[in-house]
């Protein structure tokens, strides 16, 4: 796996990390029973409006497998999204992009948050050391939880 930092503003990379994200979210869309998940529904324009810094997986040679994108303050670094392909999930990619991005934040602390449902998901940043910090409806009837790293802050 290859690990590289991408913009979504390169063609053709921005629409196949639209696909990506789209079919990435439809996954946690249907293990939390609500489509409503805003990335879902971006298109390229949005995609490439969100001021987020991108890092992409690469698997056999250049398949696009899974991206990780951004916010950072000298204080944090908010995890906005993790996205791995729907035929290469439970392989390592997600962790491996989400441990990158916790080898760059340094000593500032990490958030990010996932469907309350997504039970993947959530699994994934327990086991790296998040801990919860709590729910938020973000839409009538979408919750999410929040995580924080390291667990104790």
């Amino acid at each position: 796996m290859l690990i590289t930092e991408v913009s979504p503003a390169d063609d053709p990379l921005g629409a196949q990390l639209l696909a990506l994200q789209h079919a990435s979210y439809a996954v946690e869309a249907e293990l939390i029973g609500d489509d409503r998940i805003p990335p879902l529904h971006e298109s390229l324009d949005d995609l490439r409006g969100q001021p987020l810094s991108w890092l992409v997986a690469r698997i056999e040679g250049d398949r696009l497998a899974g991206a990780v994108a951004w916010e950072e303050t000298p204080a944090e670094v908010d995890i906005n999204r993790l996205i791995v392909h729907p035929d290469v999930l439970r392989r390592g990619i997600g962790r491996s992009l989400v441990k990158e991005v916790m080898a760059r934040a340094g000593e500032r602390r990490i958030v990010v948050s996932t469907g309350r449902d997504n039970v993947p998901a959530r699994a994934l940043y327990e086991r790296l050391g998040f801990g919860a910090r709590g729910e938020r409806e973000v839409i009538p009837g979408l919750w999410i939880t929040q995580y924080g790293f390291p667990a104790a802050l």
